[in-house]
Formats: structure tokens, C-alpha cells, sequence
């Protein structure tokens, strides 16, 4: 099980985000800077605080306690990229507080109107929500639901496909936004046949993770079909097959082919199925 499936390890406090509340967090707080293309202070993946630290300002996100210690988020421009990683970069436990900081940096940069009557809005909350002084309006965090899904073939094959931007030998599973009036097994259906032209027979959540970069909530799927003859659509596909367990292990062993990220729910739900552990929904 990865740490997505359990128990944060971030305490949200949800309780504490008034301003005294806050001021009197922010004498002991790990204060992370997070630029709003995602990067954040770093040695290495290893997050690294803010220090000499000045006076809490009303930019600073409140994400919780973590560790035994209040974290904060402080939006800053741009930070150099040799002192700098990306959520990506970092081991769980921090992935947590590292994920919700950027989440909400990206949100806040990207949301500083009103969406009802155009007014600039402000923090609130310890930066869990933005609110309108016009007309009041609480605006909450954006993530946009997309589906990931691991396709089976009647024989336990698993498809892989490479996406037309990606290297050849770059390869994953089909993935995809939801669409308005969506649920997320129609998006399952929808996506694979857009993609790769197959047809699912029946689908099953397995598990999900957050991808604040841009501002997803991934939601990890298997699948299974009985169309064997891939067609990728030419756009988003280059190319896709159906692997069997050793054909795909010699491909990685000898370079072929190359899988996404090792924190990547993509990875997850390929390593489950490698070892025998992704449930068949049929």
C-alpha cells in the first residue's frame, strides 16, 4: 500500500486559522518558500525552511502540522533552480506537505479575481480559501479530476502506450481528464476508446493521488477488454501494445523501454500488476 491509500501524514488543523491561532503557529513554524511554477527551497529533494524568518504576512499558507511542527507556504516569485526541487523529487512522508504546498501556492497565483463579479479576492483562512470583499464570495481549491487506467487483455496482458510528445521508449497507461456530466467510469470508457480505439468490457477503482502540477486528482483504474488490435489516434498516442509480465521485465531490463516516474500512481498501478497485486475487475 502506498502512503496515498492511509492516514496524512499532514494534520490539516482545520481548527486553528485564526489570526492568533496563526501567529502564535508561526513561532515554531517550517516556513517552505514555493515559487508558482511548482519549485520549492530544496538541498537535493530534501526540503529546507526558511531561515532568518521574518513576521507571518497574510500571504503565508497555513498547511498543517507536520513532524511535530506547524508548516507554512510562502509564495515567492521564482526560486533558483540549483536550491530548488519539484514535488516529484521527494520521498514520502514529505510528499504531503510538499504536494499541499504546491496545490495551494499554484491555486492562489492562479485565482486572485473573484469568479462572480471580477473583484480581487484575498487569503483567508490561513490560505484555505480565498473570499471576495465585494460580494463575499468563498472561493475554495480547484483540482480537476482525471482518470488513469491500467487495460487488461483477456490473457493478464497489460497496454502501455507512448504518448506523441514522449521519446519512443517512454511508455504508461491511458489517462485523461473527466468531462463535465462525466462519471469517472464513463471517463475510463471514453478515454481508452479516443486513445487507443478498445472497447472495456468492465472497470474498477483502485486507488487515487493528488498532482498539483497543474492541479489534478489522479484516479487509478483497472480495466479489462477483449480487443487485441491497438489504434492510437495519431494525436496524443504514437504508439501502444500489450506487454505479458516477462516480455515487459526484458524491455525495462534491456532499455526499451522506460516506465513514468517511481511516485507516479502510473508507476503504482504497473508495479502492482508486474507483481500479481492489480485485481482483474472481472
Amino acid at each position: 500500500m502506498n502512503h496515498w491509500m492511509g492516514k496524512s501524514a499532514l494534520e490539516r488543523n482545520v481548527g486553528v486559522r485564526g489570526d492568533a491561532d496563526l501567529d502564535a503557529a508561526w513561532q515554531d513554524a517550517f516556513v517552505l518558500e514555493v515559487d508558482d511554477q511548482g519549485r520549492f527551497s530544496a538541498v537535493g529533494s530534501l526540503p529546507v525552511e526558511l531561515s532568518p524568518r521574518d513576521g507571518r504576512r497574510a500571504s503565508d499558507i497555513l498547511l498543517g502540522s507536520f513532524d511535530g511542527r506547524p508548516w507554512f507556504a510562502r509564495p515567492v516569485l521564482e526560486i533558483e533552480q540549483g536550491d530548488s526541487a519539484t514535488w516529484r523529487e521527494v520521498d514520502d512522508p514529505w510528499q504531503a506537505p510538499v504536494a499541499s504546498a504546491v496545490a495551494l501556492v499554484r491555486w492562489h497565483a492562479m485565482t486572485p479575481h473573484c469568479e462572480r463579479c471580477g473583484a480581487a479576492t484575498v487569503p483567508d483562512a490561513g490560505g484555505v480559501r480565498r473570499v471576495c470583499p465585494s460580494c463575499g464570495l468563498m472561493v475554495f481549491p480547484r483540482q480537476d479530476p482525471a482518470i488513469i487506467v491500467a487495460v487488461l487483455d483477456p490473457d493478464d496482458r497489460l497496454l502501455l502506450a507512448s504518448h506523441s510528445a514522449w521519446p519512443s521508449e517512454r511508455m504508461s497507461i491511458i489517462a485523461g481528464f473527466v468531462e463535465a456530466g462525466e462519471s469517472l467510469e464513463q471517463a475510463c470508457f471514453r478515454e481508452v476508446s479516443e486513445e487507443v480505439g478498445l472497447a472495456l468490457d468492465s472497470v474498477a477503482y483502485v486507488s487515487s493521488q493528488p498532482w498539483p502540477m497543474p492541479r489534478s486528482l489522479m484516479l487509478g483504474f483497472v480495466a479489462t477488454t477483449r480487443d487485441l488490435t491497438v489504434h492510437p489516434d495519431g494525436d496524443e498516442i504514437a504508439w501502444g501494445r500489450f506487454w505479458s509480465r516477462s516480455e515487459l521485465q526484458q524491455a525495462l531490463a534491456e532499455g526499451e523501454v522506460k516506465l513514468p516516474g517511481s511516485t507516479s500512481i502510473a508507476r503504482q498501478l504497473i508495479e502492482g500488476w508486474l507483481v500479481g497485486t492489480l485485481p482483474r475487475p472481472d
